[in-house]
């Protein structure tokens, strides 16, 4: 089997491409560049430059590849600028799916895995969301992935395509501090940047109805996220090699809550850096408690996270320090 995984110089992406390769699995990488990084890949791992919007690229790569399941994780992921650009988002996380989805279909590949997101929930009052939790996303980005695994689903009903959806959760951490995100724009980086800055982090609202007040989140070792997208893929391979086909969604999380300020605070632990946070006033839609049920992933996929909160921080630490020079 050969995969090709799109978005594979990104931050989730390169962990993906690692995990894969060092389980001996063959990958081919599809990234346009615009975040992904080559220097992330090992080197043995063929890097094409590209876009998923592009059909007669992903035609001549998954044939010269002879490529047999793919792993998607190209796409825009800032809420904010989702906001902002809803056109562009739809355009290319939606519009090159499709491209991508007609391509596969053509070219006779029976494997695909979809990067979805928990931001396909939008803010549900529950205490754990199960993947039978309601979907109502609450801006264009996680509208993005809701319709993307529509489109998913669908295009694996028509075309005999086992398809598997993986919904994230927030995603933290490195394997290696060279693989550490470099954008600022989730709460861990975002953290250290204020601290770099010689400024205090930041809370948005301290008045949630949660035990500290301060909002609860499921963080997500990426590391572990990988080895999700391993096991997910491996189960794919299985189900065409079946004939069973079918598919699948699964939330991708530990099933534990950390408040905003615990995070905060474990932050300061890390970094020695331990200045009190300047509380502001709450974000626009912004849910109290956001914490996914990992009860499916681990029946159906064989697989649980390992790695704790502390892990993740300490890691994000070494790679913002590697990339930060700080």
């Amino acid at each position: 089997m050969t995969w090709l995984i799109t978005g594979g110089a990104g931050y989730i992406g390169a962990h993906v491409a690692r995990a894969m390769t060092g389980a001996g699995e063959r990958v081919v990488v599809l990234d346009d560049l615009s975040t992904g990084a080559a220097e992330r890949l090992p080197a043995d791992v063929p890097l094409v430059a590209g876009s998923s919007l592009d059909a007669a690229l992903l035609g001549r790569v998954l044939a010269e590849h002879a490529v047999t399941g793919v792993v998607h994780l190209a796409a825009h992921k800032q809420v904010a600028q989702s906001v902002a650009q809803p056109t562009r988002y739809y355009r290319e996380n939606v519009g090159g799916l499709a491209t991508l989805l007609e391509t596969v279909a053509e070219a006779g590949v029976r494997r695909f895995l979809f990067s979805s997101s928990a931001a396909v929930y939008g803010n549900p009052d529950v205490d754990l969301i199960t993947e039978d939790t309601p979907c109502a996303p609450v801006n264009p980005y996680g509208e993005t992935k809701l319709a993307g695994e529509w489109l998913v689903r669908a295009a694996g009903r028509a075309h005999g395509i086992a398809t598997t959806c993986l919904r994230y959760f927030n995603v933290a951490g490195a394997a290696a501090p060279e693989l550490a995100d470099t954008g600022v724009f989730n709460i861990v980086p975002m953290v250290f940047d204020r601290l770099t800055r010689d400024e205090a982090p930041r809370i948005f609202g301290d008045d949630y109805p949660t035990p500290d007040g301060t909002c609860v989140r499921d963080y997500i070792h990426v590391a572990d996220l990988a080895e999700a997208h391993l096991a997910a893929a491996r189960r794919l391979g299985d189900q065409d090699a079946s004939g069973a086909g079918g598919d699948l969604t699964v939330n991708i999380g530990r099933g534990e809550g950390v408040s905003v300020r615990e995070l905060v605070t474990l932050i300061g632990e890390v970094t020695g850096d331990a200045r009190p946070a300047l509380v502001e006033g709450r974000r626009p839609g912004d849910a109290p408690r956001a914490v996914a049920s990992a009860a499916l992933a681990a029946r159906e996929l064989g697989w649980t996270a390992r790695r704790g909160t502390r892990e993740m921080v300490e890691s994000a630490w070494q790679g913002w320090l590697l990339h930060h020079g700080t």
